[in-house]
């Protein structure tokens, strides 16, 4: 997902193009999606990003300069209405790829392709038509991240004394649009799904991890630990559906 305004970020980039340890949100998005299992993506731009979308064709179509050098992921350039998060991502979901669909935020430069496999692997594990990633907003705080999100849910948790108020990662499994099937909750306190770039503080912390500042959370690597959460799942949150 790679059509939002990014207004908070501030600047004069579109925020998939706002750079992070010099290079591209977008860009860095792409890197991990292509070192994990996925084979396709399909980058969802809108009328806010036009600059973004004539940078994803460059990329498609071997022209991006500063992309890789052998391409392993097949990308699809989506245009989606740019009427928020939900509707852009309807739209996306029904331009082609099949459910259940791994969805990704362009704004988690920390992301890796491990963390993308660990996602995969938890929803295939759950057995369940969609998968909801989420992480503790207390977490965001320690990390330094912002922690604004609109939509904030209060899970049922063991071992984890970081409170139930929990924000979605900008990572899940997305099942069918008509929200038919059943869907898991995971989270976790792993830094590389808790820090979105929304703000300015968040793109310096961000750059900070990746260089390694010495004052710095380190970055994790391999899997992904997930907190224990109740079974109670999303019956209640409005089923499988974005």
């Amino acid at each position: 997902m790679c059509g939002g305004r990014g207004t908070r970020l501030g600047g004069d980039r579109e925020k998939p193009l706002a750079p992070v340890a010099g290079r591209s949100m977008v860009d860095r998005a792409l890197d991990t999606l292509a070192a994990s299992q996925v084979e396709s993506a399909y980058a969802a731009v809108s009328p806010h990003t036009p600059r973004t979308r004539k940078r994803l064709i460059a990329r498609r179509d071997g022209d991006g300069g500063d992309g890789p050098a052998e391409e392993s992921l097949e990308l699809v350039v989506v245009d989606t209405p740019g009427e928020g998060y939900v509707a852009d991502l309807r739209a996306a979901l029904a331009a082609g790829p099949a459910a259940p669909t791994l969805t990704l935020a362009a704004d988690l430069p920390l992301l890796d392709g491990a963390a993308v496999d660990a996602v995969l692997d938890a929803h295939a594990a759950a057995d369940a038509d969609a998968l909801s990633v989420r992480v503790p907003a207390a977490r965001k705080r320690e990390l330094g991240a912002s922690a604004d999100a609109a939509t904030r849910y209060r899970d049922e948790v063991d071992g984890d004394d970081s409170g139930a108020d929990r924000v979605p990662a900008g990572i899940n499994v997305v099942g069918a649009l008509d929200g038919a099937g059943d869907e898991v909750v995971r989270a976790t306190r792993d830094a590389r799904l808790a820090v979105n770039v929304n703000r300015p503080e968040d793109r310096r912390l961000a750059e900070r991890i990746l260089v390694g500042d010495g004052d710095a959370p380190d970055l994790p690597v391999g899997g992904i630990d997930w907190l224990d959460v109740s079974d109670e799942d999303a019956a209640s949150e409005g089923g499988a559906s974005p």
